[in-house]
């Protein structure tokens, strides 16, 4: 049966809370997008499913495909669809995604890698200046030159083909519907069009006339439409992806990028027509007596994640209280050490030898973990898992926190723990169709080479940028499943899901308390206390350890979902404005 969009089913719309935000301190301009403000959140618990996603219409959507009867899958595909209208700041179908997928009846955990590509014309001099040294950083991440071929609906395409329930039609009517009628601009996305944080989005248009109307951001409580997006959406829910991935929606992407104000990028129609996203096998290790498993490279989050269990639990981490100093010493010093292996050796596994098994090796880490010592250690080696067989340089990337994690559970028990990105706030700011377009080339290494070795992560056609996305699953001893997880934040996420994993697995917290839990961060750098929670005080225990302290918002975006027995209990990063949506049995 055709469908029009005069007979998609409506959504009623749904409320957003006016309170005013807690006042926004000046932020770092690599770190664009600023946290909310803490709004207090109560766990949900639910029997039957459940989705947790970072905006009240991205929720009510999956959940809407949840009561149909649909799949994990569908009800992901429903949740991001809308999530690209809503949040377009942080994620969408001009960007890529890590998805992981549990399939309970077969027991089955495999990853879709909808990561994009660097267009086939770029190479390693991409964000070289006339002198040889990397532009910039402003330089580099707006405009056409640092998009990457999106990959989030090929991805969604695969996953659906194998996993999908409810027809792929189904799966666009609340988003074509909310684009179509309006939705209700959210406090966040004002505050984040307020502070300007992205220069390119009062620059480059249609970005700046569609999120700066008359000259003023968009205010919350607005009703805004979107109709090209709108019309987009029905293009690919009746003809399929080919109607995003060739066409007049191609054509007009690949003009917008090449035809930018800005940076004008190197995309071409067959990078759109070749673009295929990929099943990769999930990594997983064992941690007390749970296995915890994320995304395999060129998710360079997985891996680090996975290190820093590995590394803490020699350490009897229970016998501390959630977020003692003591504790968090330690845990700042296993993250220098996974951090220190994150920025040599992980790329693309398709263009370099990435040693996945030697970097999760237990002895390994296990000799890494001794090197943990009272003091804070500025100067942690990069670790030697291959014996010298691998030696790539120091990689200079930027990766920036806008992005958006969805955890579900659907009535079978099948789950999804989804991490999709744009990568900076509103991406690369140039507009096509209605939905705005990643800067993820970015990720790569700016420069290719330090001195005469290789950047591991460097620019190379067709290859995908690493990324510090970690989508977790964790199961109990008898292979159930446990916890799902993720949360955007650029390369903090890192430390955002470990903290969060710490506070469930050694600590005994519900879901929402490890979530709520004042955030602590150490990319081998310095050590971050999030601004305005208890753990501030905590800073002079810090500095006479030896630690560099830098007090600030921290702006994680945890969704995550516990199962306990027959219930799910799903919580939702009070920093954001996301919610737990579920059913319980009748």
């Amino acid at each position: 049966m055709k469908h029009t969009l005069a007979s998609l089913t409506v959504i009623a719309a749904f409320s957003f809370s006016t309170n005013t935000l807690a006042e926004q301190q000046k932020i770092e301009i690599r770190e664009p997008e600023a946290a909310t403000g803490f709004q207090s959140k109560e766990a949900r618990t639910a029997e039957k499913y459940m989705v947790v996603a970072a905006n009240p219409y991205a929720s009510k959507a999956g959940q809407l495909m949840l009561s149909k009867g649909g799949s994990a899958v569908d009800a992901m595909i429903a949740t991001q669809l809308v999530l690209t209208l809503v949040e377009p700041q942080s994620s969408g179908v001009g960007g890529g995604a890590f998805i992981l997928h549990y399939d309970k009846k077969s027991s089955e955990l495999i990853s879709f890698d909808g990561r994009e590509t660097a267009p086939k014309l770029a190479g390693p001099d991409l964000f070289l200046d006339d002198t040889g040294n990397a532009v910039r950083w402003i330089e580099a991440v707006v405009g056409g030159r640092s998009v990457g071929v999106p990959g989030i609906l090929h991805a969604f395409k695969s996953a659906h083909d194998k996993y999908g329930k409810l027809p792929w039609q189904e799966l666009f009517k609340p988003a074509i519907e909310l684009a179509r009628d309006g939705f209700i601009v959210s406090p966040r996305l004002n505050m984040l069009l307020e502070k300007k944080l992205n220069p390119g989005l009062t620059k480059l248009s249609p970005a700046k006339e569609y999120f700066y109307p008359d000259g003023k951001a968009l205010q919350p409580g607005a009703l805004k439409k979107n109709l090209p997006l709108a019309n987009l959406y029905y293009k690919v829910a009746t003809q399929g992806i080919q109607a995003f991935y060739e066409g007049q929606n191609a054509t007009q992407l690949v003009e917008a990028v090449q035809k930018s104000e800005i940076a004008p990028g190197k995309l071409e129609l067959s990078d759109l027509e070749h673009y295929k996203s990929k099943t990769r096998d999930a990594i997983c290790t064992e941690y007390r007596v749970y296995k915890v498993c994320s995304m395999a490279p060129p998710s360079s989050g997985g891996i680090a994640v996975l290190q820093m269990m590995k590394l803490l639990e020699p350490y009897d981490l229970g016998k501390y209280k959630a977020n003692d100093p003591e504790a968090l010493h330690l845990f700042t010093q296993a993250s220098r050490l996974a951090f220190a292996d994150r920025d040599f050796y992980v790329a693309d596994p398709d263009f370099v030898e990435v040693p996945a098994k030697a970097l999760l090796n237990e002895q390994y880490l296990l000799g890494r973990s001794k090197l943990i010592g009272e003091m804070d250690n500025h100067d942690f080696p990069v670790g030697d898992p291959t014996s010298g067989t691998l030696a790539y340089a120091m990689d200079d990337s930027y990766e920036l926190p806008s992005t958006s994690h969805v955890s579900i559970v659907d009535a079978e028990g099948n789950a999804i723990s989804m991490t999709s990105s744009i990568e900076m706030a509103f991406g690369s700011t140039v507009m096509v169709n209605g939905y705005l377009l990643n800067n993820q080339l970015t990720d790569f290494a700016l420069s290719p080479k330090v001195g005469d070795k290789w950047v591991a992560n460097r620019v190379e056609a067709n290859k995908r940028p690493r990324s510090s996305m970690a989508p977790v699953m964790v199961f109990n001893k008898d292979g159930s499943l446990k916890l799902i997880v993720g949360s955007p934040g650029g390369s903090r996420i890192i430390n955002y899901v470990a903290q969060t994993l710490v506070g469930v697995l050694d600590w005994g917290l519900s879901v929402q308390a490890a979530i709520d839990l004042p955030k602590i961060t150490n990319r081998n750098k310095y050590t971050t206390l999030e601004k305005g929670t208890e753990l501030t005080k905590q800073a002079p225990y810090f500095e006479k350890k030896g630690h560099e302290v830098q007090i600030r918002d921290l702006n994680s975006g945890l969704h995550a979902i516990e199962v306990r027995g027959t219930h799910l209990i799903g919580g939702a990063d009070p920093r954001r404005e996301g919610v737990a949506l579920g059913e319980s049995s009748e």
